[in-house]
């Protein structure tokens, strides 16, 4: 598509629907949202690129396969399951490791759930931009 108006909208809308895309990412552990939702999210603002740039031009601005993104995705999901595992617990049990934090402080809370949740997300991005540009290159 060669609209002015829609390449001057999309640098501006992928940018907040990306960074909105992490924010869903984050809040899904005590709220609505998480790596599916926030992994759509950030398809859909690449999407909207593809189609006011096109497809090669997103697949630059991308830097990576997406089958790739969904593989390593993939990989990420099945290590934040297999920790549990490798800590004695049953699979899927979340995880929790503290980082930093003085004497009688815990630190900075990582667990595992997260780990899942950018694995989600990945897969999602990945899968979504690889059927997007699989179709827009068949047009």
């Amino acid at each position: 598509m060669n609209s002015l108006i829609l390449n001057a909208a999309t640098r501006i809308l992928v940018a907040l629907m990306l960074l909105f895309s992490v924010f869903m990412l984050l809040r899904g552990h005590n709220e609505p949202g998480g790596g599916f939702i926030g992994g759509l999210v950030a398809a859909i603002g690449l999407t909207l690129y593809a189609i006011g740039h096109g497809t090669r031009e997103a697949r630059r601005a991308l830097r990576a396969d997406p089958r790739a993104i969904a593989m390593v995705g993939l990989a990420l999901a099945i290590l934040a399951a297999v920790l549990a595992v490798i800590g004695g617990d049953p699979f899927f049990t979340g995880q929790w490791l503290f980082i930093g934090g003085g004497e009688g402080e815990k630190g900075l809370p990582i667990s595992s759930v997260l780990l899942f949740d950018i694995g989600v997300y990945l897969v999602v991005i990945g899968s979504v931009l690889a059927i997007v540009f699989a179709l827009e290159d068949e047009v």
